[in-house]
């Protein structure tokens, strides 16, 4: 992947290039006038993790460029290192943690040595969590020169090391996004999935609930509700909502983020798309499935916000079954393939592209789709 190159001034005419591409290639399902949300041109990152390179004493970040077709993934050493003094990409807080944190831990031996990779994580407000990754294991005299690193930095530090890790205070920060008058809160995990660019985060989330106001009297399901990003967000818009998450600490994040959001017309429960799909069948039980008494649910949105491979074509057919279908998407392609099944029975009514990763080929995708008369 090549490293992106940001030019505040270009900002518009790449986000102009992302429109008339996303509006060509979905001219075929003749949707409605795309919705366009721009990011901030540069800073909108909340995490980033990037390499530490050593060259004798010097240290710096550094990123790889994955463009050389002759590159082994596997061998880092024949890969064209960029060194990285600073990452306009990211947040001005990282911008701010990254030189500091080199002048800190330079001539710290217990801190440097064997160091390999240094991640970040923001939030809006600035808080910041920060992991450091090393080729050694840790030990109790490490841990008390990075109190002294993470007093001295105003962060929250976690060490890992193969089979290790050692969290100094906790292993997450508490994200506020301020949507439609509202604020969320939302507790996101080191080294879990969460939305990186936040600004973005906060326009999908008015956009999810502006398409479903008025659900009041159905019930929504969920499928892929990650920390319950969307699902905090869009509970008041329905009468219950049933959400699904295969990842243990994802589910156990989403949990959390009802309690703190004062949310209680809702279910996590932690099941696969597929076993979800089963389920609704009736070929798939157990007592997990059974506490949730499915025939008490009137399920009529669906909410799926699927990795970048997309959703299969049994679960497409499943989804013809609801009225209403909110489909975020991280990749046209395969948005448009699974489209192409669901356009069968749905309408396209509302479609907007969210700029999640400027100055990069990405784009992000909400559709809103309704079940034809």
């Amino acid at each position: 992947m090549a490293i992106p190159v940001v030019d505040p001034a270009r900002y518009d005419q790449q986000l102009e290039a992302k429109r008339e591409r996303i509006s060509h290639d979905f001219a075929r399902f003749s949707p409605p006038p795309l919705e366009v949300y721009p990011s901030p041109p540069s800073h909108y990152r909340q995490r980033c993790e990037f390499r530490l390179w050593h060259e004798g004493d010097e240290l710096f970040y550094a990123m790889f460029d994955m463009q050389e077709s002759e590159v082994d993934p596997e061998a880092p050493s024949k890969k064209t290192v960029i060194r990285l003094d600073d990452y306009p990409v990211a947040s001005r807080r990282i911008n701010a943690l990254m030189p500091a944190l080199l002048d800190a831990i330079r001539d710290v031996p217990l801190l440097r040595r064997k160091l390999f990779q240094v991640e970040f994580l923001t939030t809006l407000a600035g808080e910041a969590l920060v992991t450091l990754v090393y080729h050694r294991q840790l030990d109790e005299q490490w841990e008390d020169e990075a109190r002294r690193l993470q007093e001295a930095l105003g962060v929250m530090i976690i060490g890992r090391a193969r089979k290790q890790r050692l969290v100094l205070e906790r292993d997450h920060v508490w994200e506020r996004l301020a949507v439609e008058g509202r604020e969320f809160v939302y507790q996101q995990v080191e080294n879990s999935f969460t939305q990186p660019n936040a600004e973005i985060c906060r326009s999908m989330l008015a956009w999810a609930r502006d398409v479903t106001r008025g659900s009041q009297a159905g019930d929504l399901v969920e499928l892929y509700c990650g920390n319950g990003n969307f699902t905090v967000a869009l509970a008041e818009n329905f009468r219950r909502v049933l959400a699904t998450e295969i990842s243990r600490t994802s589910v156990a994040s989403a949990r959390n983020n009802l309690v703190a959001n004062g949310i209680d017309n809702v279910t996590v429960g932690r099941m696969s798309a597929e076993e979800f799909a089963a389920a609704l069948k009736g070929e798939k039980g157990g007592r997990r499935v059974a506490e949730w008494a499915l025939d008490d649910y009137d399920f009529s949105t669906v909410l799926v916000d699927p990795p970048r491979a997309g959703l299969d074509e049994a679960s497409c057919r499943q989804l013809g079954d609801y009225s209403r279908i909110v489909y975020i998407s991280c990749n046209p392609d395969t948005l448009a393939d699974n489209l192409a099944i669901l356009g069968e029975t749905h309408a396209i009514t509302r479609f907007a592209l969210f700029d999640q990763f400027p100055w990069t080929h990405h784009c992000e995708c909400g559709v809103l789709l309704e079940r034809r008369d």
